[in-house]
């Protein structure tokens, strides 16, 4: 079968490396993906986590759109409870303006970080709660068409709003969630839906069938969605196995609700792991090892293959989540990069 390829980036920060030696090497990345013919690529919203530095998907799209040519890029997602749906529209539709007929917006219910974060986030007094998410994704369709909306007055006049004063083209916007929620709302207003596979792992059959048994023409004529999946390609299994390790780590101390920090390095990580017993990071990391694709090209393409087949996609999304080992540059991704061209390679 055919199966497109594109990436999920949420700009990881190694040990000694500076937020803006993470966003180079991710702008790199984009870069190669855009070459390898990867469909396309979006930033993910997190926040005051220190292995993480893509706190602003609308920055990182709009400086992706400049550095490429041909993939889509957007956001996967925006966690609208942290933002006025009228910034979101404005933001998304100037990335549009920038590159026009190839930005995504993709949505999320989520706060993206813990209660203290997500507060400060809405000192501006932004509206936009989890309440009200059906009607301020609503809001952002029609904020983005050219028709713009009407807001009605108290005083009963009609208030014309635009995201834009002249557009010729709307980003296309998608609803993301690791639950039902989306997956009925999505089906409901006939949009484009993905469910958080890489993030949850639990409960991707379920969704998939909400959405595509109660789907409703509306934006779409017929069901559209894609798989997400953590990924690790390398020469060798082997090596794979090495450059997963950190991020399974960091995954596993977020879930047990240990300190975070910077992403390791492989060194750091087989260093502390071997000197270190922690049965309950140890157990976690044997369960996202089951979940993850960590291989050689040929096993992870032939795993993916199946994988989206099982499931009824021509898409895959990918979270490159390989690691640096310590001599690796700072401004770059090389476990990553060769990631991408492997498997591009692979898939053919």
């Amino acid at each position: 079968m055919s199966l497109a390829l594109s990436v999920l980036d949420l700009v990881p920060v190694r040990s000694g490396q500076s937020s803006a030696q993470a966003i180079a090497a991710s702008m790199s990345l984009a870069q190669r993906a855009d070459r390898l013919g990867f469909a396309r690529y979006w930033f993910a919203e997190h926040h005051n986590m220190p292995a993480v530095a893509s706190t602003n998907p609308p920055v990182l799209v709009a400086a992706a759109a400049a550095l490429t040519e041909r993939i889509r890029v957007g956001s996967g997602g925006v966690m609208l409870p942290n933002h006025a749906p009228l910034v979101v529209a404005e933001q998304f539709a100037a990335i549009e303006a920038m590159a026009p007929g190839r930005v995504d917006l993709g949505i999320g219910r989520a706060p993206g970080s813990d209660p203290v974060i997500s507060q400060l986030l809405r000192l501006s007094g932004t509206t936009s709660d989890v309440d009200r998410f059906p009607d301020h994704i609503a809001d952002i369709r029609s904020l983005l068409s050219p028709e713009g909306a009407n807001l009605r007055l108290t005083s009963g006049r009609e208030y014309a709003i635009t995201a834009t004063p002249a557009a010729t083209g709307t980003p296309e916007v998608w609803l993301l969630g690791s639950s039902d929620y989306s997956a009925r709302l999505a089906a409901a207003e006939g949009l484009p839906y993905v469910f958080a596979n890489h993030f949850s792992g639990q409960g991707l059959e379920r969704a998939l069938e909400l959405y595509r048994s109660e789907f409703a023409p509306g934006a779409l004529e017929a069901p559209k969605t894609f798989l997400t999946a953590n990924v690790v390609v390398a020469p060798t299994a082997a090596e794979a196995e090495r450059r997963a390790l950190p991020q399974m780590r960091t995954m596993a101390r977020l879930r047990l609700g240990l300190p975070l920090r910077g992403l390791e390095t492989v060194d750091e990580a087989e260093a502390d792991a071997a000197a270190r017993t922690n049965s309950a990071m140890d157990e976690l990391v044997a369960a996202q090892r089951q979940a993850w694709f960590i291989g050689d090209p040929a096993d992870v393409a032939s795993r993916l293959r199946a994988f989206a087949e099982r499931h009824g996609v021509e898409e895959i999304m990918l979270s490159p989540v390989a690691a640096a080992f310590a001599d690796e540059p700072l401004d770059a991704a090389p476990g990553r990069e060769q990631t991408l061209e492997l498997l591009a390679d692979a898939i053919g």
